[in-house]
């Protein structure tokens, strides 16, 4: 059976003072993390709201082992490119 793991990342991006700030910081994190863990990466929430972010990271692996290992490195990448803004990170699955 498939194992669907879901990174969910909160940002708040206190320095942006228009969506267009928040979106620049928002869309760079989620292109590094679609192209260097070949994952799934949509912003799920707060999209009109300047200084909040709310990220799902998702994998699918026939293997619940390599997709936490992939749903690690995502959010150790994500915590060394959002550093403070980074604020809350949670795994959960769907299996």
């Amino acid at each position: 059976m498939a194992a669907i793991g879901v990174l969910t990342l909160e940002l708040r991006i206190p320095d942006a003072h228009s969506l267009k700030e928040k979106r620049h910081h928002v869309l760079s994190l989620k292109e590094r993390l679609r192209h260097k863990f070949n994952v799934s990466v949509a912003e799920i929430d707060y999209q009109d709201i300047w200084q909040r972010a709310l990220i799902s990271v998702v994998t699918v692996s026939s293997s619940r082992q390599f997709a936490k290992q992939v749903l690690d490195a995502a959010e150790a990448e994500a915590a060394s490119l959002a550093g403070r803004y980074l604020v809350e990170a949670t795994i959960e699955w769907l299996d």
